[in-house]
């Protein structure tokens, strides 16, 4: 157990890390994730609210839909990266990180609060996720046939296990799953049922692991107030053209996005491979010595450890364009100690 942003969070549980990540990738794992933040966002003007705080087009997509996206400031830098839940036109329930929850409660009551009512029920909702590729059935049978129809990144409302929860089909590891949100009292029987259908908990080590293997990016990391989505390689989330800007309308961020991509990144998200026993961390400089003393470091490792389900060691670093093209050779500052690395594109692991 650790302190991870005020709350008490198992790194791993007895089978450790590893068997915990194989779990996930070859059966299921359960995660407990009740430190997630959860709102609502209702009224007569949500969509339009919802329209003016996103990138993507989470207004416009039909009730029953949940769509990643990012809520960005006017200089277009990430205040979070989120999940959306269109309950109705008029009913948004968004799941947004941890450690950002104040913020981005006082960030959207500051930029709509006055056209939407904004509940923070966060204190009063747990999450519990379950992934890997037997998850769907496994949950499907706790809840009377309800979840198999429910098509990737859509949710409806059902009871597992005798507990009522909002059942999403996304998660943060790269398989299918659910991410399950119920009420406080309810977390601990709906945790037992799962744990007694044969799935594996999981902890933070895992899930790190998992995430990076997959390419998503971890908000304090790889995403903060300075990064853009374009730049972090989520333009697909970003929906410069959508219906809701051809009518007339705008979204915070979207005039420096579209200025940005006029005018060319001068950095990119970028991963990469080392093939002998370093590990790349957080923090670690990229560098280029053929450049001058003053002139080499090229970039930073945003995140990094060992790969699992892949070869190699894996990370994820900032760098300018043209140290991005798959195949590209790097060298990574480990310690005082020169690493070579080899540019990857796209995810490291991609399930069938």
């Amino acid at each position: 157990m650790i302190d991870f942003g005020g709350w008490d969070m198992p790194v791993s549980y007895p089978a450790g890390t590893i068997k915990e990540h194989k779990a996930v990738r070859e059966a299921a794992g359960v995660f407990d994730v009740c430190h997630m933040g959860e709102a609502f966002l209702r009224g007569p003007r949500a969509t339009e609210a919802v329209q003016r705080l996103t990138t993507n087009d989470v207004g416009g997509v039909a009730p029953g839909k949940a769509v990643y996206t990012l809520l960005c400031r006017p200089d277009g830098g990430i205040v979070d990266d989120c999940i959306f839940y269109k309950r109705a036109e008029d009913e948004y329930f968004v799941i947004i990180n941890a450690s950002n929850r104040h913020k981005d409660v006082a960030w959207m009551r500051e930029q709509i609060g006055g056209i939407v009512d904004l509940e923070d029920v966060s204190d009063a909702t747990a999450l519990i996720a379950v992934q890997g590729p037997k998850a769907t059935a496994i949950l499907d049978g706790l809840a009377g046939g309800t979840l198999a129809k429910v098509g990737t990144f859509c949710f409806t409302d059902t009871t597992v296990a005798g507990v009522a929860v909002t059942a999403g089909r996304t998660g943060y590891t790269g398989e299918d799953g659910f991410e399950l949100a119920c009420k406080n009292a309810d977390a601990p029987a709906l945790w037992q049922a799962i744990i007694a259908a044969g799935v594996q908990p999981c902890g933070l080590g895992s899930r790190d692991s998992l995430r990076l293997e997959s390419r998503l990016p971890l908000y304090g990391n790889d995403l903060d107030d300075t990064t853009s989505p374009l730049e972090a390689g989520l333009g697909w989330a970003v929906k410069l053209d959508r219906p809701w800007v051809k009518a007339g309308g705008d979204f915070l961020g979207r005039a420096a996005l579209v200025a940005q991509k006029a005018n060319g990144l001068t950095r990119v998200l970028t991963g990469f491979r080392i093939e002998d026993r370093a590990i790349a961390r957080h923090g670690y400089a990229v560098v280029d010595r053929s450049r001058p003393a003053d002139a080499q470091v090229i970039g930073t490792v945003t995140s990094g450890g060992p790969g699992i389900s892949v070869t190699g060691a894996i990370g994820l670093a900032y760098l300018p364009p043209s140290y991005a093209a798959e195949g590209t050779q790097l060298t990574l500052d480990c310690r005082g100690k020169d690493v070579a690395a080899t540019v990857v594109k796209g995810k490291f692991y991609k399930r069938a």
